[in-house]
């Protein structure tokens, strides 16, 4: 299962929590009480935020963090860069030279092409979108479709 971790789940959180206000400069102990996440966490997750260049901080007694651009200019494909690296499906969708087998594979470029989907997706959706802050649509009729189909099955194991 392709799954993001429960760390970016809540850095997703803070940084639409962020959105919703972006000219207050917040702290973490206000971000972890209107998050509900705990302040501990919320710390380390804005230190990781900041080195990405996706918030920024103020230092001194009214300091604090808020978004270093526009939500409109983070995508979740930036925000899932800054937590967990590049999405990368299979070794051979990292580029060539990252898989034993490649010189054999008949799969990889299929792969390749499946990573690259998955990232343009991810792209196209900003943290505007992602904290319901832009009205503009996320997921287009037929992707909605495709999830509503496979909502109700259980995962395929191997």
């Amino acid at each position: 299962m392709v799954r993001i971790s429960r760390l970016t789940d809540y850095a997703t959180v803070i940084l639409a929590n962020l959105a919703g206000e972006p000219d207050r400069v917040q702290n973490a102990s206000t971000l972890a009480e209107q998050t509900r996440i705990a302040a501990p966490t919320v710390s380390k997750l804005l230190k990781q935020l900041q080195r990405a260049g996706l918030v920024a901080s103020t230092r001194g007694q009214h300091g604090g963090y808020q978004l270093a651009r526009p939500a409109t200019q983070i995508s979740a494909a930036a925000i899932l860069d800054a937590l967990e690296g590049p999405v990368v499906l299979t070794d051979c969708s990292a580029g060539q030279g990252h898989c034993e087998i490649e010189e054999t594979c008949r799969v990889g470029r299929v792969w390749q092409r499946l990573n690259a989907a998955i990232r343009r997706s991810l792209a196209e959706v900003s943290l505007a979108q992602l904290a319901g802050l832009d009205a503009a649509q996320i997921q287009p009729p037929a992707l909605e479709r495709e999830l509503k189909t496979h909502a109700g099955r259980a995962p395929v194991r191997s």
